[in-house]
């Protein structure tokens, strides 16, 4: 085994990080622009807003986006001082607790979600076709 990577699977790589960074740094963009909103903000108001009653337990968001636990605290803690999410108590579990979006915050995710689907459509989607779409949605499962 080589302690290099070939050319295409450097560019396979490679490909993939660049891609990710620019993707999410347009998408980032956009929606502070418009909403006010980084990418992990939108996602938590998106995971919350998704959710059955509109609340998760800190451990179930910070599972789905991709921030350390603390940094999840240090940002639903701005999501809370901005009035779109609250925390609540878990009365099962004294050492867990809730975000819980609120009425603000659900306005701010129905605004910020058409954003976030055009940007995602315009900078990724429609550079492929729905054939294409399909292979790398096939590409990604392997992972």
């Amino acid at each position: 085994m080589s302690d290099r990577l070939a050319p295409d699977e450097l560019r396979a790589w490679r490909g993939l990080l660049k891609a990710h960074a620019a993707l999410t740094g347009a998408l980032d963009d956009q929606l502070r622009r418009a909403h006010g909103l980084s990418v992990p903000a939108y996602e938590v108001l998106m995971f919350l807003g998704d959710s059955e009653r509109g609340k998760l337990r800190m451990a179930e968001i910070a599972e789905r986006v991709l921030l350390s636990r603390s940094g999840l605290t240090r940002l639903v803690d701005r999501l809370v001082a901005d009035g779109l999410v609250e925390r609540d108590h878990c009365a099962d579990d004294g050492r867990g607790s809730y975000a819980v979006l609120t009425d603000a915050g659900r306005a701010k995710l129905t605004a910020a979600r058409r954003t976030h689907l055009d940007g995602v459509r315009t900078l990724f989607l429609d550079r492929f076709t729905p054939a294409e779409q399909q292979a790398l949605g096939e590409f990604w499962e392997r992972l």
